[in-house]
């Protein structure tokens, strides 16, 4: 292995290199649509060809692989004499792998997200980061001077990588998948916080450990606003009657206390997924800001127009006036959307259950259209 590793031959390989860099750069405006189009890619064969869509995430994770090991290749190198890349390089290779992630990873985000609720401040955060890691001196700045910010940088980039790829590669629930990227970033983002330990004691190994817990606790608690990058809700609709066989919303009541009270009240959601990935989600009723009632529903993915679930609610409150609101969450508390409605005595004043489905998000946009496939019909329909 040493006869093979000889300084000569590295530092030619490393001359190599940063000629490809060198030819490269002029060309490095290209990348983020490239990544963008490849997210896109991705986002709409996951299920008509799910091998290319694994594969370019696959392809993706293993760039990043190669990023994370690049400090450990550097060390290694200097340890045994040999020269280490040059700082320019590496970083250069590290934006773009950063923009190969965040442009990959946001068609998910912007399509998944929930435009009335806190992940737009999610999603908002994930474009002001793509848009920076294609602003060179600023990014170059972050790099150069700012290494623990530097490092959370890269550790939301790692975060992003995992919750986008792990539903398709291996079909982790987005819970399992979310769990999974927390703790792999919180892991990531050590190195922010490495500057003290520089003069080791006690109290800084406490001040150590006492953040990395903070840093979990806070990235659990803001799940909320984090998308579940591969699920998300299409349509919705709310109705006092319910087709079962041809699993559409029937009818259409104008919800005052009295009708609500005889009919109940029907809620249809049609979630989309990745073929092969079953979830449960549910459907937490609130009652002018109070929860009433949470309803269990186990969907499966594959069809195009989303799996189409829905409860039937039959107990209201003796007097059901007043707001009312029923999120569609997933089971670790990711929201997937939100239908709000008013019951009142006064019927210009009441919403209407029309029963129509109503296109959710950017589903209004149905791009998916445009690629054909297959649907899958089986449905989930609990009552409450």
């Amino acid at each position: 292995m040493g006869a093979l590793l000889t300084p000569s031959r590295i530092a030619t390989v490393q001359r190599y290199i940063e000629r490809i860099v060198e030819r490269l750069k002029p060309w490095s405006w290209l990348w983020p649509p490239m990544a963008f189009s490849a997210g896109l890619g991705s986002f709409f064969l996951v299920d008509r060809q799910q091998w290319l869509g694994a594969a370019l995430a696959l392809g993706l994770l293993f760039a990043w692989t190669l990023l994370l090991s690049e400090g450990l290749i550097s060390r290694w190198l200097q340890r045994r004499g040999h020269p280490t890349p040059p700082r320019g390089v590496t970083t250069f290779i590290a934006q773009m792998i950063h923009q190969e992630t965040l442009f990959f990873t946001l068609p998910f985000i912007l399509v998944t997200t929930v435009w009335n609720s806190g992940q737009t401040l999610f999603a908002l955060l994930v474009g002001v980061m793509a848009l920076l890691s294609i602003i060179d001196p600023i990014y170059f700045k972050i790099s150069e001077r700012w290494r623990s910010l530097y490092f959370l940088f890269h550790a939301m980039c790692v975060f992003l990588v995992l919750l986008v790829t792990l539903p398709i590669m291996v079909h982790l629930t987005t819970g399992q998948s979310l769990l999974l990227a927390l703790g792999i970033t919180v892991v990531v983002a050590l190195p922010s916080f490495w500057h003290l330990l520089k003069q080791s004691s006690f109290k800084r190994w406490c001040a150590f450990f006492g953040l990395t817990l903070v840093l979990a606790y806070g990235a659990w608690l803001g799940r909320i606003w984090v998308p579940p990058a591969s699920l998300w809700m299409t349509s919705s609709a709310l109705s006092p009657g319910f087709d079962v066989e041809q699993r559409l919303p029937q009818g259409s009541m104008t919800l005052t206390p009295q009708a609500i009270s005889d009919n109940g009240l029907y809620v249809y959601t049609a979630i989309r997924a990745p073929r092969g990935l079953s979830e449960t989600i549910t459907h937490a009723w609130h009652h002018n800001g109070e929860q009433m009632d949470v309803v269990e529903l186990n969907i499966d993915g594959g069809r195009e127009q989303g799996y189409r679930a829905w409860s039937h609610k039959q107990n209201f409150p003796a007097d059901p006036t007043g707001d009312w609101r029923i999120d569609i969450m997933t089971s670790t508390g990711q929201r997937l959307g939100l239908i709000r409605f008013n019951v009142a005595e006064d019927s210009q004043q009441a919403s209407l259950a029309d029963g129509e489905i109503h296109a959710s998000g950017l589903s209004n946009w149905n791009l998916r259209r445009f690629v054909p496939g297959r649907t899958n019909d089986e449905e989930a329909q609990p009552d409450d």
